[in-house]
């Protein structure tokens, strides 16, 4: 479906244009994977780029499946989840603290952009569960923006009607919306894991241009 990153960033940009050259329009690229398609739907947009840090929170027994996200001032858990709050609250306190040196990783030179008043686009290379997105979404509008969209090259539907419920959410951008929905990165032919290294790279080279 799509070739790698890049293909997948420079599709969401063409679907994006219509917020090219507003001055208040920010893309906020979800790391790791979110990063290679945000600077590109920034450049072509002529926006700025900045990164949302959360993470997602793995069930006891199989890490890969998200029950939840947590972000420095937010925790989301899926409704019907049985999981003991003790697990919850050593996850949140483990991931909490990922989180702040990641912070400390993204923001060596400069500092987070305002998202007050901003049309705010949160970008990430494709969702299963959405939980990670949905509280980035959370943190942006504790923020007040003038409007949060989600951009995303792929996703279940299921996933998509969540969000486009979410009254916290104002559109939702999704390029494909596949029947057999696994995990993303079997709609990718090149869907190698972005390093901290490499997404901070793209970030500073944004900004080096």
């Amino acid at each position: 479906m799509f070739k790698d990153r890049i293909d997948a960033g420079l599709q969401l940009a063409e679907k994006l244009k219509r917020y090219k050259d507003k001055e208040n329009v920010v893309i906020l690229a979800i790391p790791r994977g979110g990063l290679p398609l945000g600077a590109i739907v920034a450049k072509s947009l002529n926006a700025k780029l900045d990164v949302a840090l959360s993470k997602k929170i793995g069930h006891p027994f199989n890490k890969e499946f998200a029950i939840g996200a947590v972000s420095l001032n937010n925790i989301i858990l899926d409704d019907d989840i049985e999981i003991s709050i003790s697990y919850i609250e050593k996850e949140k306190k483990r991931l909490r603290e990922k989180l702040k040196k990641r912070l400390a990783l993204y923001y060596r030179n400069r500092s987070p952009i305002a998202l007050k008043d901003k049309i705010v686009v949160i970008i990430d290379d494709g969702i299963a569960t959405g939980n990670t997105i949905r509280v980035t979404a959370q943190l942006v509008y504790d923020r007040r923006p003038e409007k949060i969209v989600i951009a995303i090259p792929v996703a279940p539907k299921s996933t998509v009607q969540k969000l486009n419920l979410a009254s916290y959410i104002d559109e939702v951008v999704c390029l494909e919306t596949p029947f057999n929905f696994q995990a993303v990165g079997q709609f990718y032919m090149d869907f190698d894991q972005v390093s901290d290294e490499e997404a901070i790279k793209i970030l500073e080279e944004f900004y080096a241009q």
